[in-house]
């Protein structure tokens, strides 16, 4: 332990003075001035073997530095060992610190990699881990490491621009990465690799020039975030619209949208179109027909990634779209039952035929 360690150097720190201390005392009792005697205790205790300062003659005076010289080296022994304990469990911590990271990293499954744990990706982390999201934060910066680690974050320390800290932070495991570099140079070239490394993640890019989006999507990010056009936006609706912005604010951060439209009543949801989907070839008009009216269409997803907002009724679905859906909390559990029967129904029938 760290502690016992430094007791330890402390205990012969103490003891060593004690010794020198005494021993002066002694031969300037026996007659010998000062510097004659400090002079003996140091050549007795570290054993340079210059000769006495005067004849030892007298058989107590032979004792008594004999003592010396055993004390001397006892304390002096003592305390090396305590600095040799210190570095030794430092240097075995570290290596189980090691070990124990590289185990947690190696059971990451569907996990989310942050690039960057600047002022950004901390909040990122933050509301991960709120979430029990399992992550991995990549970073060179020694500081930033030492604060991620402090909070107990999974942290590896290398270049997130470098394919082998990606790797060794599982992007082949996960299933999203974030890219909240203050670089957009450097985050449109992790977006580049990570993309290439893992054709199937979800990539979260952060820009700082609107200029940057089209490359960040070019090189392969699902979504590109601009702290800098959002601040604007919000900054923007306070002055415009500031009785309804306080409104939404009311949750302080506690709760997700979703989590605010439940207590009234609402909710959002997504209904994924898979390979056994009875709505594909449909239309967003057949599933708000379907819904008689009790839930909105608030946005569809494609396959390939692009999001349409509020798509008209006469848009078709296809294998691998998602319907964001907005409506009352009770309605939606309905809607998916009455679509699970329909389906079995057709199925049934054209059995029979």
């Amino acid at each position: 332990m760290p502690n016992s360690s430094f007791r330890r150097i402390v205990a012969g720190i103490i003891f060593f003075s004690l010794t020198v201390v005494g021993a002066v005392i002694g031969y300037m009792v026996a007659g010998w001035n000062f510097l004659d005697a400090i002079y003996m205790v140091v050549i007795t205790i570290f054993g340079v073997g210059y000769g006495e300062v005067q004849p030892l003659s007298s058989p107590p005076l032979k004792v008594f530095t004999i003592f010396v010289i055993i004390a001397g080296a006892l304390s002096v022994a003592y305390t090396v060992s305590g600095f040799v304990q210190m570095i030794t469990e430092g240097e075995i911590h570290r290596a189980l610190n090691v070990k124990r990271m590289t185990n947690e990293i190696a059971s990451l499954e569907d996990h989310v990699i942050i690039c960057g744990f600047g002022r950004i990706g901390q909040l990122v982390a933050r509301k991960l881990k709120r979430d029990r999201q399992p992550f991995i934060i990549v970073d060179n910066d020694p500081e930033r490491v030492a604060l991620a680690q402090e909070q107990g974050y999974l942290m590896y320390q290398g270049n997130a621009t470098d394919e082998a800290a990606l790797e060794a932070a599982g992007i082949h495991r996960a299933k999203s990465l974030a890219t909240v570099l203050p670089n957009d140079a450097a985050n449109v070239f992790i977006t580049l690799t990570a993309r290439e490394m893992n054709p199937a993640l979800m990539i979260l890019a952060r820009g700082e020039m609107p200029s940057t989006e089209k490359k960040l999507r070019l090189a392969g990010a699902n979504h590109v975030v601009l702290p800098a056009s959002i601040s604007a936006l919000r900054m923007a609706h306070l002055i415009s619209h500031p009785s309804a912005v306080d409104f939404l604010s009311q949750t302080d951060g506690q709760h997700g949208l979703n989590e605010f439209l439940a207590e009234l009543d609402i909710q959002l949801n997504e209904l994924v179109i898979d390979a056994t989907s009875p709505l594909i070839g449909g239309t967003i008009g057949d599933i708000e027909v379907k819904g008689q009216g009790t839930f909105i269409t608030v946005a569809l997803r494609r396959a390939d990634g692009e999001v349409i907002i509020h798509p008209s009724r006469a848009t078709y679905l296809t294998l691998g779209d998602s319907i964001i859906l907005m409506g009352h909390q009770g309605d939606m559990p309905n809607f998916a039952q009455q679509n699970a029967i329909k389906k079995e129904m057709r199925y049934r029938g054209a059995r029979l035929r």
